[in-house]
């Protein structure tokens, strides 16, 4: 089982930041506290995932706007909040969007149709990526250090630290799939008074 995560596990991470979110990146600083992955590489894995696809998206916004695709997501709720908060912190937006729950995905494409420069996101796309990539690998190392320092540091508090990892991902998995369902029952939420900025 380590041997695969060593093998495999920045690809999940990778994988994991573009299309999941923070909990790929989670489990990745909890193995990188088990010494199964190096912690640059689930720092770098987490970064790289998460820019990669965010830039692509922005690129979506600005290139190709009349795609049904892009027409659909900017008829969501979650893009003209998006389209406001940039509008009033273009640069702290960008930054932080990606810790802001529900308007991840919308936020890029929102940025890409806005006036922002292509060059100024893809730095500040990279900035941020490397804020959000380094505050929830560490967050998953001090997790990891606390098991340790609670059952002690010998094979069994490897071990629980691998079953808390693997407990995250099967209790985000079923959140992820509860919400999913719901919102096919349901069709998409409505913005109460409360959610607006």
């Amino acid at each position: 089982m380590e041997e695969f995560l060593r093998q495999y596990g920045p690809i999940g991470i990778f994988l994991g930041a573009a299309f999941e979110g923070q909990t790929a990146v989670i489990v990745g600083g909890l193995l990188a506290r088990q010494h199964i992955l190096q912690l640059w590489l689930v720092l770098f894995s987490a970064m790289a995932g998460s820019a990669i696809l965010d830039h692509l998206l922005f690129i979506a916004g600005r290139q190709f706007r009349t795609h049904r695709w892009v027409v659909r997501a900017t008829q969501q709720q979650a893009f003209a909040r998006a389209l406001r908060f940039i509008e009033r912190f273009p640069i702290s937006y960008i930054l932080t969007f990606r810790f802001i729950f529900g308007l991840r995905v919308a936020s890029p494409i929102a940025i890409g149709v806005s006036q922002v420069p292509t060059w100024r996101f893809a730095l500040l796309n990279i900035a941020g990526a490397i804020i959000w990539a380094t505050a929830f690998t560490m967050l998953g190392f001090i997790f990891g250090e606390a098991v340790h320092n609670l059952l002690g540091h010998g094979h069994h508090a490897g071990r629980w630290t691998l079953i808390a990892a693997g407990g995250i991902i099967v209790v985000v998995l079923i959140v992820w799939a509860v919400r999913y369902l719901l919102r096919r029952r349901h069709g998409p939420p409505v913005e109460t008074p409360a959610d607006a900025p």
